[in-house]
């Protein structure tokens, strides 16, 4: 298990602890994060009580394990185009809202970047006959 701590700059985010849970996989990365140090009970979001009857105290983050192709795992984790697409969203809606400020314009910004470059990636990949697979 490995913490991760570059979230940590204000009262909030220094009581979350994130932690990679499992061991990296063959390209390196790891697979399975976990968030925990909250109580979402407060959350007027919160579907855990009515459904499970208790606050949720932790989160966890499954990524995509394993070539989803020919002979491959399928889908069976979220990929990084999906996360930052929750986080473009969020702070789209910020940034349409009271919350509207420069560095969420910033953060946009380098988000749909780096999404943009993630899809060149996968592109690319589909171009040359290997995305969904382990080859380079």
């Amino acid at each position: 298990m490995r913490e991760i701590t570059s979230h940590v700059v204000n009262p909030a985010n220094d009581k979350l602890k994130i932690h990679a849970l499992d061991e990296p996989g063959s390209g390196g990365a790891n697979h399975l994060y976990l968030i925990s140090g909250f109580n979402s009970g407060s959350n007027p979001s919160d579907p855990f009580i009515e459904q499970f009857g208790t606050a949720a105290n932790h989160s966890t983050i499954l990524f995509q394990n394993g070539p989803i192709g020919e002979g491959g795992t399928g889908v069976n984790g979220l990929t990084h185009e999906a996360l930052i697409a929750i986080l473009i969203d969020r702070l789209e809606a910020f940034q349409n809202g009271k919350y509207k400020c420069p560095e969420n314009a910033e953060a946009l910004l380098h988000l749909k970047y780096a999404r943009g470059s993630l899809h060149g990636r996968t592109l690319t990949r589909m171009a040359r006959g290997v995305e969904g697979t382990h080859k380079v």
